[in-house]
């Protein structure tokens, strides 16, 4: 028996809703024609859901995994109730609906989902880890991908939870690949996370030494780290929930031209209107990140009388996965930085 492509076929409640927007959904592991079954091995958190996590648990891991487990009994997928998101897995594909079988996969194959956990059945059967600083968790489980889910075979020359880590957010530096172009003003809020440090080598990349590249980093940590690995014209280190603070700086850099093009990677709430004042009218400003209020982001532009257009980050354009995972074959100190902080 066939299932609707999209998924709509596991919404429980309520009915008529798609998965991601649904409140509970089906995790059964009985299979239809056009779903792929997956043995999960780890689970990337999206980076704002994560952070939610570890404050509301003050970092105590069993606390963590004890909220990951009831949101997931509760849900049938991996949806955190206080910012909707999810993340992605990686496992290895266990079976395959015979409306599927023409699909250049294998039982055995070991996959990443590209697709996010919030709209992705899900049933874990135990969590062996939790890693605090990496945002994944490894567990034991079962996943369901949809016939209009789309996947990566992990790559044989990047090791698997690396991959992880970078497919998670392959939509940042690649929407960042379109929008760039040389000799453009591009700032990058929270560049120095892992989002960050991606769309920040890409934009160095596609603007050149015409163009000018900015970090805005909370963390000196973060900001060194950009430093250190020239990924960036200019670091300011300055709180992006304070809009006023952030917009100063850059427009002192910018000797008041503002950005082209803003990318926006913080992982907590309340940072929209420091994107949306460094932008020059009739710019871009993209929000990769899941924290973001389309309301906060809307009103607030048209308060301050913003003509510019903003893009919701959406996690997937075509060949965003190879993009992402280039960059860890073309620059070495960003695939040593990824292995230190993933392996």
């Amino acid at each position: 028996m066939k299932g609707c492509p999209f998924g709509s076929h596991r919404v429980i409640e309520p009915l008529g809703f798609l998965p991601q927007a649904a409140r509970k959904i089906d995790n059964s592991e009985d299979l239809y024609d056009n779903e792929i079954s997956v043995d999960v091995e780890t689970l990337n958190v999206d980076s704002a859901s994560f952070t939610q996590m570890r404050e509301a648990c003050k970092d105590d891991e069993l606390g963590i995994a004890a909220m990951i487990i009831d949101i997931v009994n509760n849900r049938g997928k991996l949806q955190n109730p206080v910012t909707g998101s999810g993340g992605m897995l990686i496992g290895r594909v266990s079976r395959i609906g015979e409306a599927l079988k023409d699909r250049k996969l294998e039982v055995g194959d070991r996959i990443a989902s590209l697709v996010s956990l919030s709209l992705t059945p899900l049933k874990i059967e135990r969590i062996l880890k939790v890693h605090l600083e990496k945002d994944q968790v490894d567990v034991e489980g079962k996943a369901i991908l949809f016939e209009s889910g789309i996947y990566a075979k992990l790559p044989s020359d990047i090791p698997a939870k690396m991959a992880l880590a970078v497919l998670d957010v392959a939509g940042a530096p690649a929407q960042v690949d379109k929008l760039v172009q040389r000799g453009m003003s591009v700032a990058i809020l929270g560049g120095g996370g892992k989002s960050g440090v991606l769309c920040c080598y890409q934009a160095m990349k596609k603007c050149g030494d015409s163009g000018k590249v900015i970090v805005v980093e909370y963390s000196e940590e973060n900001a060194k780290r950009i430093q250190e690995l020239n990924l960036a014209h200019e670091v300011v280190i300055a709180d992006a929930t304070k809009p006023l603070e952030v917009y100063n700086k850059i427009h002192e850099l910018t000797a008041g031209k503002l950005c082209d093009v803003v990318v926006n990677n913080v992982n907590v709430p309340n940072t929209e209107m420091s994107s949306i004042l460094v932008t020059k009218n009739e710019g871009i400003v993209y929000f990769f990140s899941m924290a973001t209020s389309f309301t906060r982001a809307a009103l607030g532009a048209e308060g301050v009388g913003k003509d510019i257009t903003m893009i919701i980050g959406n996690g997937y354009t075509k060949g965003h996965d190879e993009l992402a995972l280039d960059i860890l074959r073309e620059s070495d100190s960003i695939r040593r930085l990824f292995q230190k902080l993933y392996i």
